[in-house]
């Protein structure tokens, strides 16, 4: 790649922002991340073979044989260098990107469900996994970085992909890991309380998921959740074409949810009815946002329908396990108050007092403390038992991080709560406590196969342990 500086021509090998992966002509960009700051890492880069940095603030030795260009913002700058330097792929796809609280790894798994099964070779870029047609790839991040992500959708292009669903982490957004891609949508969920660890504020977490939608392209559509509070908030200065879709009120995709269960929901979308393998209210909102994004896209009405009809849930997203004896067992992935809130309450109006719940949920270390006492608050008010135990306690004591939502209970409801550190042992006994027509609710891990424990992942899958312990 040959980049022209202040009329000096730049012959370039390679680009990276790790000083470790410099090699020989490599453009070193130095970026100010959440751990560090790649500036420090100026003269390594150097070292290892770097002639062009790109950085915010210049060191204060400037090496001769070195180019350095001075930007306002090294991260973004990387973002468009690397799009570049790929070909602009996201120019040769449908990128559609989905950003949100809660409902993004459904949203884009069942989309790239759902056009695959209309015979389009469809990319997928989520947390579960990432998929190119039905070749899996290892995922580590809700959204990879810059350099992953582009060199992923090189694939996909070459690969002959038409459409790319891709969830939109505020992380990634905040970090300029999407700057340089081109989206022809953006899809909004929700918005509730989530990250405070990393953005501080809810506004400024708000803030930054709009930005996403303010930097569509004319020509782009952006399709929000009109139910949700923040959903025209997030569309007010976007270029793109706006559509809303909604359960309570009137939108361009509306639904109506008829009749609730276990096994399924029978809803209306726009009129026609649809019976779906989904459960829950925030599954239908889920399937408005899927219908109305194929609808923008083209796609047949009634032939939508139909797929949706047979979709499954996606793993770890409200997965019911039966037991024996007669009670039923809900793995599900919230890790938020909404979402937890959300799947307690769909339980409550299926389960209608016929069995009682019992939920056992922990929370994440090394993340938003303040949702923590919320977190068991919310389980104790929608569950007749709580287990408070371990979920991915990192470098934190899981003891502690009880305490933390035990706080949020009174002195009666703390007694009434039972506390098991180890999570395996915290599912045995809401199992055993369990008895016919109850649901035990296991929150917080889903599709996950690890427990973090000191930087070391720990092979854990809560699906697995349920099914030892009811078989």
């Amino acid at each position: 790649m040959r980049l022209v500086f202040e009329g000096k021509e730049l012959s370039l090998s390679g680009v990276h922002s790790d000083s470790r992966k410099i090699k020989a002509g490599y453009l070193f960009v130095a970026i100010v991340g959440t751990q560090m700051d790649g500036h420090s890492c100026i003269e390594k880069s150097i070292k290892n073979g770097a002639k062009t940095i790109i950085c915010q603030t210049l060191p204060v030795t400037l090496r001769p044989d070195v180019t350095y260009i001075c930007v306002k913002d090294s991260a973004k700058a990387l973002g468009q260098i690397v799009s570049l330097w790929n070909g602009e792929p996201s120019k040769k796809l449908r990128l559609i990107g989905v950003t949100g609280t809660n409902g993004k790894t459904t949203v884009t798994t069942l989309l790239y469900r759902v056009f695959r099964k209309l015979g389009y070779k469809v990319g997928l870029i989520s947390t579960i996994c990432n998929c190119i047609n039905d070749r899996i790839v290892p995922t580590t991040h809700t959204t990879p970085d810059v350099i992953e992500l582009n060199t992923l959708l090189v694939q996909m292009v070459s690969e002959g992909c038409d459409y790319v669903f891709m969830e939109v982490s505020s992380h990634a957004i905040d970090q300029k890991r999407i700057a340089g891609l081109q989206f022809k949508g953006g899809i909004f969920t929700n918005l509730t309380r989530d990250h405070l660890d990393y953005h501080k504020t809810f506004d400024i977490y708000r803030d930054v998921k709009k930005t996403f939608f303010d930097l569509l392209p004319t020509g782009a559509f952006a399709l929000a959740n009109k139910d949700d509070k923040n959903g025209a908030f997030m569309l007010q200065n976007t270029k793109a074409h706006k559509k809303f879709y909604s359960l309570q009120s009137l939108a361009d995709f509306k639904s109506r949810i008829l009749e609730s269960h276990f096994n399924g929901t029978l809803m209306t979308i726009n009129d026609k009815e649809l019976s779906t393998l989904l459960v829950g209210k925030f599954n239908a909102y889920n399937l408005l946002a899927i219908y109305g994004t194929a609808i923008l896209l083209g796609q047949n009405s009634d032939e939508i329908l139909v797929l949706l009809s047979v979709l499954r849930p996606v793993i770890g997203r409200f997965e019911t396990l039966n037991a024996s004896r007669g009670f039923t067992v809900i793995v599900d992935y919230a890790h938020t108050p909404d979402a937890l809130i959300n799947v307690l309450n769909t339980i409550n109006e299926i389960l209608a007092r016929k069995g009682k719940i019992i939920t056992v949920i922990g929370c994440g270390g090394n993340r938003d403390k303040g949702k923590r006492s919320i977190m068991a608050r919310e389980a104790v008010r929608l569950s007749q038992k709580v287990i408070l135990t371990s979920d991915n306690p990192r470098f934190e004591e899981p003891g502690d991080i009880i305490e933390d939502m035990l706080a949020g209970l009174d002195d009666i409801q703390q007694k009434e709560t039972i506390c098991i550190v180890d999570r395996k042992e915290a599912i045995r006994t809401a199992c055993l406590l369990a008895q016919p027509n109850d649901i035990v609710l296991i929150a917080g891990k889903g599709h996950e196969d690890y427990q973090e424990i000191k930087g070391v992942k720990n092979h854990f899958n809560d699906k697995k342990v349920v099914m030892e312990i009811i078989n």
